[in-house]
Order: structure tokens, then sequence, then C-alpha cells
């Protein structure tokens, strides 16, 4: 399979992405559990190349190969907090919000916020965004795994 298109970076779009990513980082969340995050909404969008770079970036954070390969089984390992259980879980509802799905429900969200404040909730509301943002740009081009950006 090849990208359908080159990327043709606008200089304001990377300023804007940029200033998410800060805000985003600023928000007081481990980014560990960002990057599972990041990884877990790209796994059910089928995203090769951002799977492909946040397993990449996860082991720069001292990410281990046994949580990497578990995040898509998050539910059935022992490898996970429930601070991340909670993460993943709102991962997961924000990003299947195809027709019928119930999205993020009161359970989903009142474990969440269990586990974080205001703050934080919203750089993991804003990571959960920008990757799904990014999925789907990935997608309809075609772009590769393994690519530098």
């Amino acid at each position: 399979m090849e990208a359908r298109m080159k990327s043709a970076a606008n200089p304001d779009v990377i300023t804007a992405i940029q200033h998410l990513h800060k805000a985003i980082h600023a928000g007081g969340v481990d980014p560990r559990l960002l990057e599972l995050v990041h990884l877990r909404a790209s796994q059910i969008n089928g995203c090769s190349p951002c799977v492909f770079a946040g397993v990449e970036s996860a082991k720069k954070h001292g990410e281990t190969e046994v949580r990497l390969h578990n995040v898509v089984t998050w539910r059935e390992t022992p490898f996970f907090t429930e601070e991340e259980r909670a993460a993943l879980a709102l991962t997961e509802a924000a990003t299947r919000i195809q027709d019928g799905a119930p999205g993020v429900t009161d359970e989903i969200w009142d474990a969440a916020a269990a586990h974080f404040d205001e703050r934080q909730l919203s750089a993991i509301i804003l990571e959960i965004a920008m990757t799904n943002f990014f999925n789907r740009i990935n997608r309809t081009i075609r772009e590769q795994a393994g690519k530098t950006w």
C-alpha cells in the first residue's frame, strides 16, 4: 500500500499542533500514561503509523515491552494500574463513537474522575482527540508506518 499524498505540512497547522501538545503535556499527566492513551486509540482506529510512533515514543519514556504488547488486552492482564485502566476505558469510549456506541458513560467518566483532576482529565481528553485527529488523517491518506514526521 502506498501513501496517497506526501505530507506538505502547513506551517500554521504545525504551530497549532505544537501548542496543543504543549497544553497536553502541561496537564500534569504522566507522559507514559499519555503514550498508552495514544497507543490504544491508534490500535482501535487501525492507524499503523500512530501505533508505530506510539510504541517508539512510549519506549523512550521507559515503557516496557510487556505492557506495550498488552495494551490491546488491558482488561485481561495484571499489568496496568486502576488509574491506567480508567484512562484506557475513557480512551476507548471516546474513540468508539460510531453509530449506536454508548460513548463515555457516567460510569466510565466517574472512574476517570476518581483518579484525575479536571486539569488532568482535560489533558487526557485532548490527547484522545489529537490521536483520533491524526488517525483519521493517516488512514485517509494511507500514511505508512515507520516514517519520521
